[in-house]
């Protein structure tokens, strides 16, 4: 047995996930920790500050995941931390209304001004599932149209063709799943306004909503062609169906506004997640007043969480949106720099190394694809080649950079990565491209 072979063995993250699966499947409490499909043993963290990870062994990692996206000012960014500990003095929870909540609206609404009314709800799968509800609610219409490979949470309509963990573990959808609610939701390529045309006219006056990452973050990242956005926006207006723009990754991330900001959206609803709490548990489902005025206790469609408004999550989220606004041109300006210093370097590495690549990059959001051909939707993305990822992956992690643990999604950067970072992580990417190269 090699010492590096030995060292894992013995390793403390090791002992850990052969505890953890005692009590939990697959060891985890959400499927793509568990490295399945890169292979390796997960690694545990144990504490994170700035642009960098460190896990249960001392080894540190400059991190691309980001818990996700919500890190956009780095781990342990002060003042959010700050605020979670003058909040948690007056308890973490009361199930009772607090001012905190109408200061973050407030906040939340200023970046979003399409978002006139707001729930903030747990988590980004209740503010879709809750989106949806509502815009069947507002139609009296029952079918939804999604797009193959976005994700938007793990609720049973919204599981159809849904990309991100359901695609790197290579299930269509789920079981337990009944029939007769997936047939309400018609996946469809996305990128293709041809598509969604023809929906329509199958479907005529039965769609109650399309619902789309604006960029996919869960199939990998992928833009919007030109004009894609607003030709959707206009089909869903001719035909009174409901556009929702799910901005659970997006938001706050590519701007200020998020993707509606981005590419001059008017959405009817959006849903927003963890970043809105500075990477506490939380999600936010917004929009027009008209529509929003039908949730009780105004209307008839029920909606409820006892968590939802969280005083740690609301004096996080005030911290870190407060922030954005405050230094936005500062801020993104930064992000996207260090963003495309870190992915043209290391795509540049592979094409040394003769490494077929593809990168997709929205500001401080990319997927470094392993496959020769564009990616403009899920059949292109699901073309790569996910062996040679998990060459890649498991060869950057030995080197110290810590990436998504699956080819079919985004990665995230930080304003705490900078000049270090680039560095180490281009001269990673030179070793592990060797490692594919060679198979």
């Amino acid at each position: 047995m090699s010492e590096k072979i030995a060292a894992r063995a013995a390793s403390k993250s090791k002992q850990l996930q052969e505890r953890a699966a005692r009590y939990f499947p697959g060891g985890v409490n959400s499927p793509v920790r568990a490295f399945r499909a890169v292979g390796g043993e997960p690694r545990f963290v144990e504490r994170a500050e700035g642009a960098w990870v460190t896990d249960a062994d001392g080894n540190r990692y400059v991190d691309y995941v980001g818990s996700w996206g919500p890190m956009i000012l780095g781990h342990a960014f002060g003042p959010a931390v700050e605020a979670i500990e003058r909040a948690a003095r007056g308890s973490a929870s009361f199930g009772a209304s607090t001012a905190a909540e109408a200061d973050l609206a407030e906040l939340v609404t200023q970046c979003y001004p399409a978002m006139e009314m707001m729930r903030f709800v747990s988590s980004g799968t209740e503010a879709t599932m809750s989106a949806i509800r509502l815009a069947r609610a507002a139609t009296n219409r029952k079918i939804i149209i999604k797009f193959e490979g976005c994700y938007h949470g793990h609720s049973d309509g919204l599981l159809v063709k849904a990309g991100s963990g359901v695609a790197t573990f290579g299930i269509p959808g789920s079981a337990g799943v009944p029939e007769e609610i997936a047939a309400l939701t018609l996946a469809i390529p996305y990128n293709d306004l041809g598509a969604v045309e023809q929906a329509f006219a199958a479907h005529k006056g039965a769609v109650a909503a399309v619902i789309l990452e604006a960029v996919v973050g869960n199939a990998g990242c992928i833009a919007p062609a030109e004009g894609y956005l607003a030709g959707l926006r206009a089909l869903t207006a001719r035909e009174g169906a409901l556009l929702i723009v799910d901005e659970v990754m997006t938001g706050f991330r590519v701007a200020l506004g998020g993707a509606v900001e981005l590419y001059g959206l008017d959405p009817d609803l959006v849903t927003l997640g963890k970043i809105v709490g500075g990477g506490l548990p939380v999600g936010v489902f917004g929009g027009k007043r008209r529509f929003m005025e039908m949730l009780a206790p105004l209307g008839p469609v029920y909606q409820a969480g006892t968590l939802s408004g969280n005083p740690l999550a609301m004096a996080a989220g005030i911290a870190t949106v407060g922030y954005l606004q405050e230094h936005a041109a500062e801020v993104y300006a930064r992000l996207d720099a260090t963003a495309k210093a870190v992915a043209e370097g290391v795509k540049a590495e592979a094409g040394k190394a003769g490494v077929a690549l593809t990168l997709n990059r929205v500001g401080s959001m990319w997927t470094w694809f392993f496959t020769g051909g564009p990616v403009r939707n899920y059949e292109e993305a699901a073309r790569s080649d996910t062996k040679a990822f998990a060459r890649f992956h498991r060869a950057m992690l030995d080197q110290g950079v810590w990436l998504p643990p699956s080819q079919f999604e985004a990665a995230f950067l930080s304003t705490a990565h900078g000049a270090e970072e680039t560095e180490v992580t281009i001269g990673a990417a030179k070793a592990a491209f060797e490692v594919v190269a060679a198979g």
